[in-house]
């Protein structure tokens, strides 16, 4: 039997958009308790009787992206774009309650050394590169411009600096046979065990608050710890083997999978231009081998993800949206977190 949604929820009065771009506790008991009130008063059922299966994969909503004091804040053109992006994301889980049957937070996790890390590198003064103003080529590897930084070795490699120079050479080469963006050195971010690795504390809310009134446990999926390789995308790295041919990382093979088990997959977050666009690319790689078809089962929130822009520096807008335009041209669809979910074209509620 097909129900139709005839309403949304009211926002709980606790949630506050002006604390968005804010970092505080979230208080989990008193959280729990409006959940188990808010669940009997507007009759929300558990998960397990979900009879069309809707998955909300948020990816990297963590404070290092989405708060303007920290490391890579993504502000999109109008300098506020993950703050309003969270604010419409919160808003979207608290009107959906009863019809999100899982929620998938993505959580990009690093540590110091790493290849996109600073001091990953050195050139032949000794010095790092300036992240966020650095792209390392192939070429420049090549001729020596860059090169690992010797005093890493023993941490990443063993020892064997050799055999870690030699992967650095492969693995811009590998970039850039795929086509792919040359290896950006980033600002050191989401380091575990730091504040800056932490979900939005409002995007965190809303997610728990879901878990307790609907008995849905928060699937986290933990992507990056790789200090070998990129992985802007939570199905698989940017590079999967080594110099020798021998595998460094493989796909998310059970994630993907998961995801193409429900109903209906929406995707949200930031920054749309890279782990957006690199996780949405990938997902529709693997439907394209297993069925075109399955991509009419992907929504992506456009009003809830924002690209990389660094003014007078770099801007990813366009790139993104001509990303956006692909995956709908093979059968994606681009919503709006204000919409009605019942106006969706093939959702079934």
């Amino acid at each position: 039997m097909t129900l139709t949604l005839t309403h949304t929820l009211p926002t709980p009065t606790f949630f506050n958009p002006q604390t968005t771009d804010q970092v505080w506790r979230v208080p989990y008991q008193d959280r729990a308790n409006q959940a188990r009130d808010w669940a009997k008063l507007h009759q929300l059922h558990p998960v397990a009787k979900d009879v069309t299966r809707i998955c909300l994969m948020a990816i990297d909503v963590q404070n290092t992206f989405c708060l303007p004091d920290f490391e890579l804040f993504v502000g999109g053109r109008s300098g506020r774009g993950a703050i309003e992006d969270n604010i419409r994301l919160c808003e979207f889980i608290y009107r959906n309650l009863g019809v999100l049957t899982e929620i998938a937070p993505t959580m990009d996790t690093h540590t110091s050394m790493q290849i996109f890390h600073p001091v990953f590198w050195v050139n032949d003064a000794g010095e790092h590169p300036v992240p966020a103003a650095t792209m390392i080529t192939y070429d420049e590897v090549k001729q020596g411009v860059w090169k690992v930084n010797p005093a890493i070795a023993y941490s990443v490699a063993g020892g064997n600096y050799l055999a870690l120079q030699k992967h650095a050479l492969h693995y811009v080469k590998t970039l850039t046979d795929a086509g792919k963006y040359p290896l950006t050195v980033w600002p050191y971010h989401a380091m575990l065990g730091g504040i800056g690795h932490a979900l939005v504390s409002a995007v965190e809310e809303a997610m728990f608050f879901h878990a307790m009134a609907r008995n849905s446990q928060t699937r986290f999926e933990i992507k990056g710890g790789n200090p070998l390789t990129e992985n802007y995308s939570v199905l698989r790295p940017e590079v999967l083997g080594g110099a020798d041919g021998r595998p460094i990382a493989q796909k998310n093979t059970r994630f993907i999978q998961k995801l193409l088990n429900f109903d209906a997959v929406i995707i949200a977050g930031q920054a749309k231009s890279h782990c957006v666009a690199w996780t949405i690319d990938d997902l529709l790689t693997e439907i394209q081998a297993q069925d075109p078809a399955l991509a009419q089962k992907v929504y992506l929130l456009e009003d809830c993800t924002s690209p990389v822009v660094v003014p007078g520096v770099i801007d990813f807008t366009d790139q993104a949206n001509a990303a956006f335009q692909r995956f709908a041209d093979a059968g994606m669809h681009l919503v709006k977190s204000t919409d009605d979910l019942s106006s969706w074209p093939g959702l079934n509620l």
